[in-house]
């Protein structure tokens, strides 16, 4: 199998056009990466991203949900031992959430208005190699670590 990378001038999307040892082609656009957070309680768990992330509902079944956060897709779901399972139960987080936005301060202060707990890593300025780069972080009633920060760490580095 042979890739091909091109640009969809249309979306913008970089398409991969797969081509088989047969000839037939595939096309993919640019892969999207999303997480599924695991929480006991999905129905509860998309009020309250509703609430303090103004997260919209893309669709629910009830025990899983498709929510987004400014174009930001994501997923709760309840675990049924498949395999994974919730913080609440494991007792500690196997992953966390990174989030960058233009008001890293205001995204915080929110989340913790609704209930999250604020004291897990305090919002400041980091020194890192491309400049300043402002963090802080909250963990959600449902045991998730989210680390808030802005976008300075989203472009190459060094930087052209």
């Amino acid at each position: 199998m042979s890739n091909l990378h091109d640009l969809d001038r249309a979306s913008g999307d970089v398409v991969t056009k797969m081509k088989k040892d047969d000839g037939h082609e595939i096309k993919n656009t640019r892969p999207v990466i999303s997480v599924m957070l695991a929480v006991s309680d999905a129905p509860a768990a998309v009020v309250w991203y509703k609430k303090a992330l103004g997260a919209t509902v893309l669709w629910s079944l009830g025990s899983v949900a498709g929510m987004e956060i400014a174009g930001a897709a994501f997923f709760v779901g309840e675990p049924a031992n498949n395999g994974w399972e919730s913080p609440e139960k494991l007792g500690i987080t196997s992953a966390r959430v990174e989030v960058f936005c233009d008001d890293p301060d205001t995204f915080i202060a929110l989340a913790v208005q609704a209930g999250a707990n604020g004291s897990f890593d305090n919002i400041k300025d980091h020194e890192a190699p491309w400049g300043i780069h402002r963090q802080g972080g909250f963990i959600d009633p449902f045991g998730h670590i989210w680390l808030v920060g802005d976008k300075s760490p989203l472009s190459p580095f060094p930087r052209q």
